[in-house]
């Protein structure tokens, strides 16, 4: 018997005691342990709904990342992808996805998910924000030239289809007899098992190795001048956002209450630590490499969180805190990749360091499983960044035009500039 089941039980019968009118649950055995289970189904749906909504809070975070990140032309459409993408996303992992990853989905009966005070609900509400996290991480790297509805279309094929079909493999149950429970088995038995608690590759790198076709189908944006970011402080605020939520991200990822961890959060915190201070030293205190420096930390140990000493997770993190530094000055200035927010190399690259250092730094993790995994991921990712945007971009196009694009996207989707007031006079 849990903590949480015995403390549970002695509240029932201590009230029955000092309350004898009210001891009917106190007076039977059947009712106590009925007392007890639905107490811990409430407090576990209670825990994941925190989840849930924690994370729904780090898409804020995504969006004011890049309202920081764009030129204030393009500030309002930043606002609207983030939070319409997220609409469309939890309407494609409803109707689609999430049957896809876990072998049935949530529109049948209420009477068939109503269960544990309803704990598939939440469920979904938790996994949902994973998966839109693919289109919000796309979003940054496409900013300021693509257009709002072919990019949510996108955005849509990737959370309905794509992510489901990583997750299905990796951390699902996909349909008892379908071929992907199949390949799930094929995976586990041949290469083993993929270490990858909460989503380093499968998160973090589906989306920003699906994001690097898209940008470089996108092209570069029109360059009248040098591009500055157009606010620290919103930028700042949305790296606080997602470090904030980031803790709910990783910690909820146990599933359960029983299975929360200390361990986890005190990761969390050094690799973030050793995200920014690694970033802060390299950059020579370059106030967005110094937040995203954070991010990256955080991404590199999503996967290694509940297994890491916190020593191991402090040097994870200084590590992907300098990866994002060299990769998006790298990608930037020799490839001459227009990646508006270097998405590629935070949650790519980040990513994949996050997803193979679990293999290096934990003796129980094998490294050529956790290597065959993610190059694996990585290569559905490309392959389906490739065909989805390519067969946008031939069909329908996914680029502004020159003038949409040098007036805005604010002015030429939306409508409005993201400070009215200011354009009057």
């Amino acid at each position: 018997m849990s903590a949480i089941t015995k403390i549970a039980a002695m509240v029932v019968l201590f009230s029955g005691t000092l309350f004898p009118d009210c001891a009917i649950a106190a007076d039977s055995s059947q009712g106590i342990s009925a007392t007890v289970s639905n107490l811990g189904d409430s407090t576990n749906v209670l825990f994941i709904l925190i989840g849930g909504f924690m994370i729904l809070f780090m898409h804020g975070g995504f969006a004011f990342l890049e309202v920081g990140s764009v030129r204030t032309k393009n500030q309002v459409n930043a606002l609207n992808k983030i939070l319409c993408e997220y609409g469309f996303s939890c309407l494609a992992y409803l109707f689609i996805g999430y049957a896809i990853a876990n072998g049935s989905g949530l529109l049948g009966p209420i009477s068939d998910h109503n269960a544990n005070s309803g704990i598939d609900y939440v469920k979904f509400f938790m996994y949902l924000g994973f998966a839109a996290c693919i289109p919000a991480i796309i979003s940054g790297g496409v900013a300021e030239r693509a257009k709002f509805w072919t990019n949510s279309l996108a955005g849509f094929i990737f959370v309905a289809i794509v992510y489901p079909f990583i997750e299905a493999l990796t951390w699902g149950g996909p349909a008892d007899g379908s071929w992907l429970a199949a390949a799930q088995t094929w995976l586990q038995t041949n290469v083993g098992e993929f270490s990858d608690f909460a989503g380093s590759v499968i998160v973090h790198g589906v989306g920003g190795w699906i994001a690097l076709p898209a940008i470089i189908l996108l092209g570069p944006r029109i360059k009248s001048d040098s591009i500055k970011v157009s606010s620290i402080p919103w930028l700042a605020l949305g790296s606080w956002m997602l470090i904030v939520g980031w803790f709910s991200f990783n910690v909820m990822s146990a599933g359960n209450i029983q299975d929360v961890s200390g361990l986890v959060a005190i990761n969390s915190l050094l690799a973030m630590v050793g995200g920014t201070l690694a970033a802060l030293v390299i950059s020579k205190n370059d106030a967005g490499f110094v937040h995203n420096g954070a991010l990256a930390g955080l991404v590199a140990i999503c996967a290694g969180s509940n297994v890491y000493h916190p020593l191991a997770a402090l040097f994870v993190g200084a590590v992907a805190g300098a990866i994002f530094v060299y990769m998006f000055s790298i990608e930037t200035e020799k490839m001459k990749i227009d990646d508006v927010l270097g998405v590629w190399p935070l949650h790519g690259i980040c990513g994949v360091w996050g997803g193979l250092a679990v293999g290096l730094f934990v003796a129980e993790v094998s490294f050529i499983t956790q290597l065959i995994y993610t190059l694996m991921i990585v290569g559905i990712s490309v392959l389906a960044g490739f065909i989805v945007y390519g067969l946008l971009k031939r069909f329908v196009g996914i680029r502004l035009d020159e003038n949409e694009e040098l007036k805005g996207s604010d002015l030429t989707i939306h409508k409005i500039q993201s400070n009215p007031e200011d354009a009057i006079g």
